[in-house]
């Protein structure tokens, strides 16, 4: 390679990182806040996307204000809720996250929970939750903060003889099974104490506001944080059909398999009673009816009360990541295509079906900047090494982009709360150089692949993407950037 396509392609590593922080950095959580919420003296304004005007919670009538954070943004979205809510009388509850903030206020109590395992204190930020919400009444009003990654940030099995180590296995299973995390977070539901609605009945008479970072599809919100505050509509039908499926009644340690096993096991809350009805919001893609806010949830059949009186409304998606690094791409000259046609794929499908698109558009383009936004699965056939769906995913690409030596080509793939699999990184670059890099190096980009390993070789070449936590989690953002000198 020549030292100007050295330049070039470098540009294009810097340009690609410069998207994804950028885009991570316009996702900003206060000024998402400020737009869908407006605290004014004893009123909540709920700022409503459609035109219709504010909606008004009146804040005087309630005694006890209850806030029950959790996931990896719980922090910024706690401290971003204490800094525009003045009230401090009857306040008090906990704050679930992978890390600690370094303010914290001493009427509520912080868990340092377990990601993407669950850990001790997973277990008692959940307990904490539930003892604080069963002394909820019609005069307290709960605000649930919650972002991804509450799935194993905040849990306790519904059985209560289901120890934490089970609880760590049965997660190391649904994690490796290849199952899109709707699967994954069905199974889960039925599974746990405080999740699939669970949380919300532990406090049927209060009102509830419910505020979301999701790091699920828009049409799945209930698979976020595996739905604590939402009504859930699979059924102990579909838990069993997922468990033949992906092959897991077999490998299910004794005491979680007895439970799913029991002949009286329970469906989870508001099963086919409920609906959340989203408020349409037009965008400038074709999916116009861009859900973004929720109004409240309403009763079909006069069932489970602890879902009256509850208000969703969805801060930030992965839409607003996606507008952000479109906006930035076509700032920077490129002209931008934005597929998410592959969402929840498995890695390997999914770069194909990518790269096919990026290969026949490159070739009409001179600057061109394919973006994707969403997330992967990986099946784990045997122990990984260090790794992530995302560099599996770029690993994948490289292994493919090597075959046009000297082309100004880059992907990037990382994911937006800055950790990815069992590793530090967010994700990798990959470009026509990688393999040859990495084979200088002494890896074996087939070996490294096959083994989970990717990050190990694209630390050692300089291109994993870092970023430290994020305290985001909107899904991964994938980047494939190609500059043409022959149609500049």
């Amino acid at each position: 390679m020549t030292p100007a396509s050295e330049i070039a392609l470098e540009s294009q590593h810097a340009t690609a990182t410069g998207i994804f922080t950028g885009a991570l950095k316009s996702c900003d959580i206060a000024s998402a806040f400020d737009r869908r919420l407006q605290f004014d003296g004893r009123f909540l304004y709920r700022l409503l996307p459609d035109g219709s005007g504010p909606a008004t919670i009146d804040l005087s009538t309630f005694k006890r204000v209850f806030v029950i954070a959790l996931g990896k943004a719980a922090a910024p979205m706690l401290g971003t809720l204490l800094s525009r809510m003045k009230r401090r009388q009857g306040l008090s509850g906990i704050c679930a996250s992978n890390q600690l903030p370094a303010n914290r206020n001493w009427r509520f109590r912080y868990f340092e929970s377990g990601h993407p395992l669950p850990n001790e204190d997973s277990f008692a930020a959940a307990r904490a939750a539930l003892a604080l919400l069963r002394k909820a009444r019609k005069d307290t009003i709960v605000f649930f903060l919650i972002s991804g990654g509450g799935s194993a940030l905040f849990e306790l099995p519904l059985d209560p003889h289901v120890t934490l180590e089970d609880t760590i296995a049965f997660n190391q299973l649904l994690l490796a099974s290849g199952a899109p995390i709707n699967e994954v977070n069905t199974l889960r539901k039925h599974f746990s104490a405080v999740k699939g609605g669970r949380l919300a009945m532990a406090a049927p008479d209060a009102t509830k506001v419910i505020l979301l970072l999701p790091d699920v599809p828009l049409r799945t919100l209930d698979a976020l944080s595996s739905g604590p505050t939402s009504p859930d509509h699979s059924t102990v039908a579909d838990v069993r059909e997922l468990l033949a499926k992906y092959d897991l009644a077999e490998k299910l340690p004794p005491s979680i398999r007895a439970f799913f096993e029991r002949e009286d096991f329970p469906e989870s809350p508001g099963n086919k009673t409920w609906r959340v009805t989203f408020l349409p919001h037009k965008m400038p893609w074709p999916d116009a009816a861009r859900p973004r806010s929720m109004t409240s949830a309403r009763n079909m059949s006069g069932e489970d009360e602890a879902f009256q009186n509850s208000v969703y409304e969805i801060l930030l998606s992965s839409h607003d990541l996606v507008e952000s690094a479109r906006t930035l791409a076509r700032n920077a000259g490129y002209h931008v295509i934005v597929d998410n046609g592959c969402d929840d794929w498995d890695y390997a499908d999914a770069a194909r079906y990518l790269l096919e698109r990026f290969h026949n558009h490159r070739a009409r383009h001179a600057r061109l900047c394919l973006i994707s936004v969403g997330e992967v699965t990986v099946t784990l056939n045997r122990t990984p090494g260090a790794g992530g769906r995302n560099q599996q995913f770029a690993l994948t690409c490289a292994l493919d982009l090597a075959r046009f030596p000297g082309a100004h080509l880059t992907v990037l793939s990382a994911g937006s709360d800055g950790i990815d699999g069992n590793t530090p990184a967010a994700g990798a670059i990959a470009d026509p150089t990688t393999v040859a890099r990495a084979r200088a190096f002494g890896f074996d980009p087939e070996e490294s692949l096959a083994e989970f390993n990717a990050c190990t070789l694209f630390t050692a070449i300089g291109d994993s993407v870092v970023t430290g936590p994020t305290g985001h989690n909107l899904r991964d953002l994938r980047l494939l950037i190609s500059e043409n000198d022959e149609l500049l």
